[in-house]
């Protein structure tokens, strides 16, 4: 694998005032040249000036957070990312790379989840080259190979997971967003480390049921939630005969058979346990008739 060596250009300031009055010098040289008519002093100032024209094309502009990739006849020569005006050889090909921090947002994919369900899923990406070697060298174009890849990457960990789950220590798509979100960064980097290129956040930002079966699931997820506050209603009833049952047996207030306690505890559930109120019912005989 190519990976990146840092390399300094001198100032471009420092470069050009050179330059500049070396031009100068040069003219002055052509000068005497066809003052004295010297043919090989006017011939030599020629050359000069044209070679120092083709030094001023080494001159270039580093932006922040931008890299140039420097070549010399199709090898690779080193990375310039100080920032600044700079001179290099006139003669390297100077490619820029942005190593600014960029998001990238997947098309809404339509892909089965660990139960089988069809789901739709998004995500964003947010990254930065760190390495200008491998991103120029490694892959064609580390743009769209980040783009793919982080497709393939969402789509891959959407079939791994269910969309939700009741069950508290199982990993969901909805339920467990922080580990989901970690799982996907994992992912999508472990298929851009070739490219140079880093993932410094992921996140889903759209999870939904797929449009044909969107409504059915929303029923099962009403079900579901009815059905579990059901059992806590129960639970919690349960919990409050038992108290009741245990403080009139060891305050002596009233001793009751099985008979009665089960009359006691059915009433009791009817009541702690019902939709609507109860209507109560006046008992003017004794407490078995």
């Amino acid at each position: 694998m190519i990976q990146e060596i840092p390399r300094t250009a001198i100032s471009g300031v420092l470069a050009l005032l050179v330059l500049l009055v070396a031009i100068v010098a040069d003219v002055a040289l052509f000068v005497v040249g066809i003052v004295q008519q010297s043919p090989l002093l006017v011939f030599g100032s020629t050359l000069l000036f044209v070679a120092l024209i083709l030094l001023f094309f080494g001159l270039f502009i580093v932006n922040p957070n931008e890299a140039r990739v420097l070549q010399l006849f199709g090898r690779y020569v080193g990375t310039v990312s100080d920032q600044g005006f700079r001179w290099a050889n006139p003669f390297f090909t100077k490619r820029r790379i942005s190593l600014r921090v960029r998001n990238f947002e997947t098309d809404r994919s339509k892909v089965n989840d660990a139960d089988g369900n069809p789901i739709e899923i998004a995500a964003v990406v947010v990254w930065k080259v760190v390495d200008t070697a491998e991103a120029t060298f490694e892959v064609d174009d580390y743009v769209n190979f980040m783009h793919v890849q982080s497709e393939s990457a969402v789509r891959n960990l959407a079939t791994q997971y269910p969309y939700d789950t009741r069950q508290d220590d199982q990993i969901s798509l909805r339920g467990k967003t922080e580990e989901i979100a970690g799982q996907l960064k994992t992912e999508i980097q472990g298929r851009l480390h070739k490219a140079g290129l880093e993932v410094l956040e992921a996140r889903i930002t759209h999870l939904a049921y797929a449009p044909e079966i969107a409504s059915s699931m929303l029923q099962r997820q009403q079900a579901g939630a009815i059905i579990e506050a059901r059992e806590r209603i129960v639970e919690g009833a349960v919990s409050m005969v038992q108290m009741a049952l245990d403080n009139l047996s060891s305050r002596g207030i009233v001793e009751l058979d099985e008979e009665r306690k089960a009359a006691m505890v059915s009433n009791l559930l009817v009541v702690l346990c019902g939709d609507k109120g109860t209507q109560p019912v006046l008992n003017t005989g004794t407490l078995y008739q």
